[in-house]
């Protein structure tokens, strides 16, 4: 299992399992086009915005992210769901404070599974 974003050049070869864990993603990318959406791990929409228009903090993010949305989940499921070849994408360049990192550390404590970026 890896992490990377959607405009990266990285998962544009064929047969990836490309997973997309944010609410919205650019369909119009033809890399994308085999491209699974996974609602669970989803941040909803009035968290981004407040965390994007300053209204919250990025330690209040993390917070409330760990627990509206993964607090709510089994790790085990949604690996299991995800797949051990998953690609887990969102919209943040590699380095950006991101969910997908969040998502990544999670596994990591829960079942001792390292997710790199790609």
């Amino acid at each position: 299992m890896k992490t990377s974003y959607y405009f990266s050049n990285r998962i544009r070869e064929p047969g990836l399992n490309l997973v997309c864990v944010s609410n919205s993603y650019p369909r119009h990318l033809f890399w994308l086009k085999d491209a699974r959406q996974y609602r669970k791990l989803c941040p909803g929409w009035s968290l981004v915005k407040d965390y994007k228009q300053h209204k919250i903090s990025r330690q209040n993010y993390i917070e409330i992210y760990q627990e509206d949305i993964l607090d709510k989940l089994d790790p085990e499921k949604v690996y299991q769901d995800l797949r051990d070849d998953a690609v887990i994408l969102c919209w943040e360049k590699p380095g950006a404070f991101c969910h997908r990192r969040l998502i990544a550390e999670w596994i990591y404590d829960h079942l001792q599974i390292k997710v790199n970026e790609l």
